[in-house]
């Protein structure tokens, strides 16, 4: 309100000055208000990234076989991407649109309530309209992301599977297919992206039709003498704060809608049942003499519609090896998944030790017990990782021990980098009898008692057989246990006795 001479002492301490130190404050503060926000949203991702990964690991084998690899990756890339956009942008659009519109409006309210309360009207409708599109948005979210997620599992089960699709020539077929499921992908996400382009119209509308009002009714004002032209245009000056703000609110809205979608996906795996685990106060064996004992055990698969044990009774002692064969589907298979506690099984029907394996802890049983697969499973890791997969540090010794034994050792020392060599996914590296004796290998690193073998010569030739199968014999006779289930009627010589599945029912052939 007093007049000042406008010289380069003027200019330089009430205007470059302040303005110098403004500025210096909202960079510093923009990049700290960034680093908050952006900060909080990764380590909300990094924690919920890793309950999801823990909570997998804790999930029965049932669930997998309903919910397929690539729908499972999908939570873990996109699903986690978008909810960590929703918590990072979203919370720092909404507080931007939170402090710089509140304090516009407060600033145009003291200077005309009546247009402040006119201009607000469309934003109210704004609001109304953008709440509505929101649920939609996150309904078309929900399919967009099924459709990737059925994009993606078709991809990596081709990837897996390329050796067969080349084999039969059916590339032409795959591709077609894919391109069927591409372009559902791209429909599905050009009709969610109208959806919001349809919101960001919405919004420009209603900004456009306030600044009208403003023009108008601000017009009037000027000429009736309330306002004078400069404050109409500090006015306008003050809605175009709030501009961004109200830009800001559309793309919460749908960044609100993708995330909760996205959330909504992830809890579905957070709240899958964990059907396989211990009971309260079940007790820890400090060890496994290796005595397995089945007493009329009747089993059913949870979504399974018969019986596919019944009254299944044997015992083997320490020392002994036992062969189990029967036809394809009579049940072996599920004898080895129910000693490795994939299943649950009825209380009083299985024992470990004479101990209920309902009264001891899952951990325990499978720690004590040494598994060589049917599928021979390899990870993507070095040889001697893959053998000593069960223990924390390699033992070099032990390692080449154990492949010795397995008689494939002097495989392994063909290749160009022996033991460390890589294996491919699913060990695509080695032959199948290769994979099958590594297989064998980290079984017997494992120091068994107790050790369960899965069709362990269906991939080895006849000499590779004799070798593991006097292998066997020789853990058998140093106190090992040994149940083995095989096709192979040499296998079954190296056995003590042998036991017969026929659909679901045992006996002694």
């Amino acid at each position: 309100g007093q007049a000042a001479v406008f010289d380069m002492e003027f200019l330089l301490d009430q205007v470059c000055r302040p303005m110098i130190i403004t500025i210096i404050v909202m960079v510093v503060g923009r990049f700290l208000w960034r680093v908050c926000f952006f900060g909080s949203a990764i380590r909300v991702v990094t924690d919920l990234r890793t309950c999801m990964f823990a909570h997998s690991k804790e999930l029965s084998q049932e669930y997998y076989q309903v919910n397929k690899v690539g729908n499972l990756m999908s939570l873990y890339t996109n699903d986690l991407d978008t909810v960590q956009e929703c918590f990072g942008d979203g919370i720092l659009m909404f507080c931007d649109a939170l402090f710089l519109g509140l304090l516009a409006v407060i600033k145009m309210w003291r200077m005309n309530h009546f247009l402040t309360s006119l201009s607000m009207i469309p934003m109210a409708f704004l609001m109304a309209a953008g709440t509505t599109l929101g649920k939609y948005l996150m309904k078309k979210w929900e399919e967009r992301q099924a459709a990737f997620s059925e994009l993606s599992d078709f991809a990596q089960e081709n990837y897996s599977g390329l050796a067969v699709i080349k084999a039969f020539v059916k590339e032409t077929k795959e591709l077609m297919m894919f391109r069927r499921l591409n372009r559902e992908n791209e429909d599905i996400n050009v009709e969610y992206t109208k959806i919001s382009t349809l919101l960001n119209i919405m919004v420009t509308l209603f900004v456009e039709s306030v600044i009208c009002v403003i023009l108008g009714y601000g017009g009037y004002l000027v000429y009736c003498g309330s306002f004078d032209a400069g404050q109409l245009v500090e006015y306008i000056g003050y809605f175009s704060a709030v501009v961004w703000p109200i830009m800001a609110v559309s793309m919460l809205i749908e960044k609100t809608s993708r995330g909760k979608a996205s959330l909504n996906r992830i809890t579905e795996l957070l709240d899958a049942k964990v059907d396989v685990k211990d009971r309260g106060g079940v007790q820890d064996l400090p060890s496994i003499h290796g005595k397995i004992e089945f007493r009329n055990l009747t089993f059913r698969y949870p979504d399974g519609e018969y019986d596919v044990l019944k009254n299944v009774s044997f015992t083997i002692e320490p020392g002994e090896s036992v062969g189990i064969v029967g036809k394809t589907g009579s049940g072996k298979t599920t004898i080895v998944d129910l000693l490795l506690r994939t299943y649950n099984v009825p209380d009083g029907t299985l024992f470990i030790d004479d101990h209920d394996v309902n009264t001891v802890s899952i951990h325990t049983v499978r720690e004590g017990c040494a598994y060589v697969p049917q599928d021979n499973f390899l990870f993507s890791d070095t040889i001697s990782g893959n053998i000593s997969f069960a223990f924390d540090d390699e033992n070099q010794e032990a390692i080449e021990d154990a492949a010795m034994m397995s008689d494939v050792h002097d495989n392994i020392a063909e290749f160009k980098e022996g033991y460390r060599t890589v294996l491919g996914e699913r060990g695509v590296t080695v032959s199948g009898g290769q994979k099958q004796r590594i297989s064998i290998a980290r079984a017997l690193m494992n120091g068994p008692r107790l050790l369960i073998a899965d069709e362990p010569t269906g991939d080895l030739d006849q000499e590779s057989t004799d070798i593991v199968m006097r292998l066997f014999r020789s853990l058998a006779d140093a106190g090992t246990a040994i149940l083995m289930v095989t096709h192979d009627p040499e296998a079954l010589g190296y056995a003590d006795y042998t036991l017969r599945m026929d659909a679901g029912v045992l006996s002694r052939p």
